[in-house]
């Protein structure tokens, strides 16, 4: 990655980055499409930091009204910049499901969230939909002036209080989250840093998290590369591909590999025929 100041923006230079394949692939939900004059533009919010991004050409970006300092700071840890994308594609290229996969949709990244946020919208994730997703997520942030909650301040709500989220049963496991977070019962920093079995069960303490809620709040808030979510989707992959399970050179960071190959089953992978 390389940069420049530009006025009040910050001009980017990134070829393994793609911004619609990267905010809108379900990792991340608080970041919306617009229109503009560019080929892509996003507006979405982090650390209840605001950020319009836009994607000029392939490889080439403007981050609107940042300054330096909160770029150097804020987004380029979001946006893994110091990951060098091209070089994971080169080593996952070695098989050839993921070869045709990184090919199709190269221009995804990891974005490194902040595990709370992930905890509590992968919770909402479950048995969902993006687009209500999105909007259980801005109806809880809207009501608290904007501003993602902190476990503080939902600790005192109840799946009753919670109503206006119109969540559903997430509501109780929403409640149950933020009690253990915000007493220390469940220390997400420490989860973060523990050996990754350990690491799951803690997160499977909280109620209502299941395997797969887990491993996207491993994967997507706490950046464990290793930790690999299984859907309906991947659950295919594995079964059609990977019968004899994840090739050994690419399980350090399976769950990078587990972006392209999701995008790809989903969307550019050819079909079977069906039956006459």
């Amino acid at each position: 990655m390389e940069y420049s100041v530009k006025g009040n923006d910050i001009l980017v230079s990134e070829p393994d980055l793609d911004l619609a394949e990267t905010l809108d692939c379900g990792q991340a939900f608080r970041w919306s499409a617009v229109e503009s004059e560019y080929a892509q533009t996003f507006t979405g919010r982090f650390l209840n930091t605001d950020l319009t991004v836009s994607q000029v050409s392939p490889g080439s970006f403007i981050f609107h009204s940042t300054s330096e300092e909160r770029f150097l700071s804020v987004w380029k840890d979001y946006f893994d910049f110091s990951t060098d994308y091209s070089r994971l594609k080169a080593l996952f290229s070695q098989d050839p499901t993921l070869e045709k996969a990184c090919a199709y949709a190269g221009g995804i990244r990891l974005l490194r969230q902040d595990s709370w946020e992930c905890l509590v919208s992968f919770i909402i994730s479950q048995n969902n939909n993006i687009p209500r997703i999105k909007g259980i997520i801005h109806r809880l942030c809207e009501h608290y002036g904007g501003d993602f909650p902190t476990a503080q301040q939902l600790a005192g709500e109840t799946p009753d209080s919670l109503g206006y989220l119109r969540s559903g049963f997430r509501a109780k496991y929403i409640c149950d989250a933020a009690r253990r977070v915000a007493s220390g019962e469940t220390d997400l920093d420490a989860i973060a840093k523990a050996p990754i079995d350990e690491a799951r069960a803690a997160l499977k303490q909280i109620l209502g998290v299941g395997p797969k809620v887990a491993e996207c709040v491993l994967l997507f808030g706490m950046h464990r590369t290793e930790a690999f979510p299984l859907d309906v989707w991947m659950k295919r992959v594995m079964a059609e591909y990977y019968p004899e399970g994840f090739p050994e050179f690419a399980q350090q960071n399976a769950g990078i590999a587990q972006q392209y190959l999701f995008h790809y089953i989903r969307t550019g992978a050819p079909q079977p025929e069906p039956a006459v």
